[in-house]
Order: structure tokens, then C-alpha cells, then sequence
């Protein structure tokens, strides 16, 4: 844990009745729940895996949490993504913002910052460099890659989660300590070669028994339980009933690039490199500008809608070009197009409509 963020303990009143079951367990008990509520973490990806870690979180009085999620919420969430409804879909409500009022009503009590937007390399360590741990709720190996580097520069620990169709798997990463995510996998998968949720399906409980995982460990490392740590890469397939833990604790590589040699290649890579990213499994491509904006969405409704339908909220506007193809564009500049896997395409109608 970062200690430099932590509040002195006078400052912090338990809730003893909020928490009482939890401070019964003995391996937390009343100091650990101390070190909760002095705890900040940030959890990238509002998704599955997010919504369910942040419901963890929060409820066990995490004193501090900050979601992160770039996109919003669609009737196919719905069946694994905890924390939304129909009315959040049908508004097309930021995952982050409908994400926290829901987390508010459980747990008022602590602070809850949720951000709109997407974690690059121009962002990455002011969102994630004050925080005590980070949980991985992503579904993007990029973006695991660029929390690894990180996690290993700033020395904050973070949890890795993946899942899919009935299959999960789970690693807590601690800087100097274990190996990190580079050491283990190298390179992310090429594009389009790995499963997604969108290409393979999922089922809603492999989702609580991975992230379940990750919030245990990330209690174990926020109380400083560190002998009851699991230092296995744990696998689960909940369909077919396999389960297994692989010890990566000697797989430590001097030669690794990020923990190794200390080359941050995707915290520092270029924003050009990550301008436009086609969306795996969505037919969506998501196009970033070189330099964040702040547009407003009221001028924008009135530009486009000689263009076609504009819906809008108080955090995005969509512009129904054709029933196959949908804009919808942030107050950052951001923009995902919808109905297309082609970023030359999605590149083309963003400088046709938009023109930035």
C-alpha cells in the first residue's frame, strides 16, 4: 500500500454496525477494517467483472474508490452487469456514473469518483498513481498491459481478472515481489485472436466467482495479510467443473521488459498508436483525439441534427446516421462508431461529422 495516501487513523469513526459481521472475522477485526476505510483503489472497467468488484468494495468500506469505464450501458450488459438496469440502457447511461449512484445508495459513507473515459498512456498515472491497489475489471489485454506498467513504476500492486464463455482466471501482480503480467505473457494476443465476451458469450456466475476472487485478495493485500496471499495464477471453467492454481512465483524474468528492465513501452508509447482502436467483438471502433476536449454536447445536438436522430444525455450524444450505423460522441472528443470493425471507415465518418 501506498502509505503516503493514507488518512491518520483518528480521523476514521467505524460504522460498527454496518461492519460488524465483517470485523467478526477475525484475519480483518477492527484494525483491518481501519485500513479499509483508510484504503484508496481504483478499478478499471465498469463491466462484469467491475461492477461486481466495485460492489465488494464498496460495501465492505473501502474508504476510497475510483471507477473508470469509457463506455455506456446496453440492453446486453444487462445479464452479467450487476449494478444496471433497463432504464440505465434505455438512456444509454456512462457506465461510471450509473455505476456510482448505485454504489452511493449501498454505502454513502465513503467516496466514490467515477470517470468517464478511457484509460491510455496520456492518463494512466494521473488516474491510477494515487491509489493503494488497482483490479483489473477490463476486457482489453492493451489496457492490462499499460496497468502493468503502471503498477510496476509506481510500485502499486493490482489484481488481474479475466473471463469468459465458462471459463476465468485470476493473478494478483505486487512490484517486486511476484512476476508481472509481461513476464507471464510477453505481448498481448494479436487483434482478433483471443475469445471476448462478444465473440464466445459468458454466463453470469463465472463473473462473481472471479471477481469474488480478486476483492478476497484485494482484502488480504489492503488489511496486510500477506501470508495469506494466493501466489497462484488460478483457473476456473464453471461449466465443465475444472479448477486449477499454477505457481508463477519463480517466474520472475530478469530479461522482462517492463519489471525487468524497467522499459514502460506502453505507458510510453505514443497517442497516435492509440488513437483508433477497433473494439473486439462489438463492430465498434473507438477513435481518441491527440489532445482531450471539451465540447459542448447542446452545440453538438443542434450541428447534427440535420444529420440524423440525436439522442443525448447529460455525458454523451448519438447520431443515428442509418439503422446500421450510430456515432456517439463524449464531451472529451471521443467518439465510438458503431456498425463497423474498420478503423479506415470509422476514421472517415469521424472526420465527415465531427471534422476535428
Amino acid at each position: 500500500m501506498n502509505d503516503s495516501t493514507l488518512a491518520p487513523q483518528e480521523h476514521i469513526t467505524i460504522d460498527r454496525e454496518r461492519y460488524s459481521r465483517q470485523m467478526l472475522f477475525q484475519p480483518i477485526g477492527e484494525d483491518g477494517q481501519l485500513k479499509l476505510l483508510q484504503a484508496r483503489v481504483a478499478i478499471v472497467g465498469m463491466g462484469a467483472l467491475g461492477t461486481v468488484l466495485a460492489n465488494h468494495v464498496v460495501r465492505a468500506g473501502i474508504g476510497f474508490v475510483r471507477i473508470i469505464d469509457r463506455d455506456f450501458v446496453e440492453r446486453s450488459n444487462l445479464q452479467r452487469q450487476m449494478l444496471y438496469d433497463e432504464q440505465d440502457a434505455a438512456a444509454s447511461s456512462p457506465k461510471a456514473e450509473a455505476g456510482a449512484a448505485r454504489l452511493r445508495a449501498s454505502n454513502s459513507s465513503i467516496t466514490i469518483e467515477p470517470i468517464v473515459a478511457d484509460l491510455n498512456a496520456i492518463n494512466a498515472e494521473e488516474l491510477l498513481g494515487d491509489v493503494d491497489l488497482i483490479l483489473d475489471g477490463t476486457d482489453n489485454f492493451s489496457v492490462r498491459f499499460l496497468i502493468n506498467d503502471v503498477s510496476v513504476k509506481l510500485g502499486i500492486p493490482w489484481i488481474y481478472g479475466g473471463a469468459v464463455s465458462s471459463r476465468g482466471v485470476s493473478l494478483t501482480i505486487v512490484p517486486g515481489v511476484t512476476p508481472c503480467l509481461r513476464c507471464l505473457f510477453g505481448q498481448p494476443p494479436a487483434q482478433g485472436t483471443a475469445e471476448t465476451c462478444d465473440t464466445a458469450g459468458v454466463i453470469g456466475p463465472l463473473i462473481h466467482t472471479v471477481a469474488s476472487h480478486q476483492a478476497t485478495e484485494a482484502f488480504k493485500l489492503l488489511v496486510g495479510a500477506d501470508e495469506a496471499r494466493n501466489r497462484k495464477m488460478v483457473h476456473w471453467d464453471v461449466w465443465y467443473n475444472h479448477y486449477s492454481a499454477v505457481d508463477v512465483s519463480k517466474a520472475r524474468k530478469e530479461s522482462c521488459p517492463c519489471c525487468g528492465e524497467r522499459r514502460f513501452e506502453y505507458l510510453d508509447a505514443s497517442i497516435d498508436e492509440d488513437t483508433i482502436q477497433s473494439m473486439c467483438g462489438r463492430n465498434s471502433v473507438q477513435i481518441q483525439p491527440r489532445q482531450p476536449m471539451s465540447l459542448s454536447l447542446d452545440e453538438w445536438e443542434q450541428k447534427l441534427r440535420p444529420v440524423g436522430r440525436v439522442e443525448r444525455n447529460p455525458f454523451l450524444l448519438k447520431l443515428h446516421v442509418s439503422d446500421e450505423l450510430t456515432l456517439v460522441l463524449f464531451p472529451d472528443g471521443r467518439l465510438i462508431v458503431q456498425g463497423t470493425d474498420d478503423p479506415v471507415t470509422a476514421k472517415s465518418l469521424y472526420s465527415r461529422y465531427i471534422g476535428m
